[in-house]
């Protein structure tokens, strides 16, 4: 494949994507569903591939209609199989790269400040996540498996496709097709854009049903943002700098010191990578092999982590900007996006429907039951604001959790926001792409834990997890308080 084809591949990515935000501005739906350009691209990359309108020109040739543009059309689509190929391949890059700017640029908290914050949120993020799993095994054990022949594996593609989303469901390809189920990557992208769209629209929904119920704490049913806001616009007096010049561009522009820091952390997250298989191709390959499906992401996290340690400790000039970091990750994740989302095979869908809406319904009905009943209990104040905002991840990943929080907390007065950033740092590096992820179909294959084994991990780890926020917080919080009002009675007896 030459490098012109290379180029013209990402350039195109780039005019779908001017396009798509084009559709976003001028298309309402879009607006109220606050999809991301990045979705509306892919779906237009989609409808212009070769499922669908490469199939109408394949029934064009047949009748003899433009027959040679139309042969080139139904093998690659519109674009062609070598771009294709191209956007095939950027996703289970481009994913090291987000995963690896996580926690760039962000200071690391004091353990005690992360757990009274947010270990309500924590709780409830790894008791829905797991619960993602054991509901899926479970399907996939007595139902999927016997009844429609699909393989035990796609027990994991609740968790992987929803909570993980489109880069992790691309990222895991290369794992796909090592375990011989090659189609497991479009079904996990096709849940994930079904989770993206189930987030969205059903946390508007309970939104709406949370202003009407008296259960929101800051807005009212009247305050929703201005159109531009809708239309993913920034008002002109609400404008503030994307990044800052932390060093002078005589010496280096800053955006390529901070793609260097992504950078090392990438590489860290590999020479990691790298020493894990080593070892287990030394003491343990025999029995089982985990390490050798596990893909790069997660490691870059580390990668990304370890980096940020050092940042703390010896960047003296603040050198690093947190800002530009996110500028970096937000264009490596909407070129991901839309390349896995172009790349979809709808096909595999069609084949394995109906494993794919058990799956899909089965998840999103575990993610409203954990909302609607175990929030109310496990948060201990302002459980809506900060609720929908797990709620959104655990269908759409993390920014559509952010999304569904700016809704009801447009002004950051209540605290979901830093209790569902806090939570990440230990929530990230397991579930929604980490290693849990990463490692949960190298697992279900391997003899040594098996489908069986990894539900048991799973179940147990989601009845501690409830456990610890239902008894464990909730006893701490109760105990806070009586302390506190200790001590009021003894200043005001003074």
């Amino acid at each position: 494949m030459s490098p012109n084809t290379v180029g013209l591949a990402l350039l195109l990515l780039g005019v779908l994507l001017l396009v798509s935000k084009l559709v976003r501005v001028r298309w309402k739906l879009t607006q109220r569903l606050y999809l991301p350009s990045s979705i509306i691209g892919g779906g237009i990359a989609l409808l212009l591939g070769p499922d669908l309108f490469g199939r109408a020109m394949g029934a064009l040739a047949d009748r003899g209609i433009a027959v040679r543009f139309a042969e080139r059309a139904a093998e690659g689509g519109l674009f062609g199989v070598d771009i294709m190929s191209v956007w095939s391949s950027l996703p289970g890059l481009l994913i090291s790269v987000v995963f690896a700017s996580l926690f760039l640029g962000k200071r690391m908290p004091k353990m005690r400040e992360a757990v009274d914050l947010a270990g309500p949120n924590l709780s409830f993020g790894i008791t829905v996540a797991s619960g993602q799993y054991v509901i899926g095994l479970l399907l996939a054990l007595l139902v999927l498996a016997p009844f429609f022949g699909v393989p035990l594996i796609s027990g994991a593609l609740i968790e992987i496709g929803f909570l993980g989303g489109h880069g992790t469901a691309a990222g895991l390809g290369d794992t796909f097709e090592q375990v011989g189920w090659a189609e497991g990557q479009d079904l996990a992208l096709g849940m994930a854009t079904i989770g993206l769209l189930s987030g969205v629209v059903i946390g508007i929904i309970l939104i709406n049903w949370g202003v009407r119920r008296g259960k929101t704490n800051v807005i009212s049913s009247g305050n929703r943002g201005t159109d531009r806001e809708q239309a993913g616009l920034v008002e002109r007096d609400n404008r503030t700098a994307g990044s800052m010049m932390t060093v002078h561009p005589s010496s280096m522009d800053p955006l390529t010191l901070h793609f260097g820091l992504v950078g090392l952390a990438v590489l860290i997250g590999q020479l990691i990578l790298s020493a894990l298989q080593w070892v287990e191709q030394l003491v343990w390959a025999d029995s089982i092999e985990i390490m050798a499906y596990v893909p790069l992401f997660p490691l870059a996290m580390i990668g990304g982590i370890i980096v940020q340690l050092f940042i703390d400790r010896f960047d003296k000039n603040e050198i690093v900007d947190e800002q530009s970091i996110e500028r970096i990750q937000g264009l490596s994740l909407d070129v991901l996006v839309i390349a896995a989302m172009a790349t979809l095979s709808l096909q595999a869908i069609a084949d394995n429907f109906a494993a794919f809406a058990i799956l899909s319904v089965s998840g999103i009905l575990w993610c409203l039951f954990a909302f609607l009943f175990l929030a109310p209990k496990i948060m201990p104040n302002y459980w809506f604001e900060r609720g929908i905002g797990e709620f959104g991840q655990s269908l759409g990943v993390t920014a559509t959790g952010m999304v569904l929080m700016r809704v009801v907390d447009p002004e950051v007065r209540t605290p979901a926001y830093p209790a569902f950033g806090y939570k990440q740092l230990v929530f990230e590096p397991f579930f929604g792409g980490g290693l849990v992820t990463a490692a949960a179909i190298p697992l279900i294959v391997s003899p040594l834990v098996g489908p069986w084994g990894f539900l048991a991990i799973m179940a147990a780890t989601m009845v501690v997890s409830l456990f610890f926020g239902l008894v464990v917080l909730r006893r701490r919080r109760l105990k806070e308080q009586q302390r506190s009002a200790e001590r009021s009675e003894e200043l005001t007896a003074a």
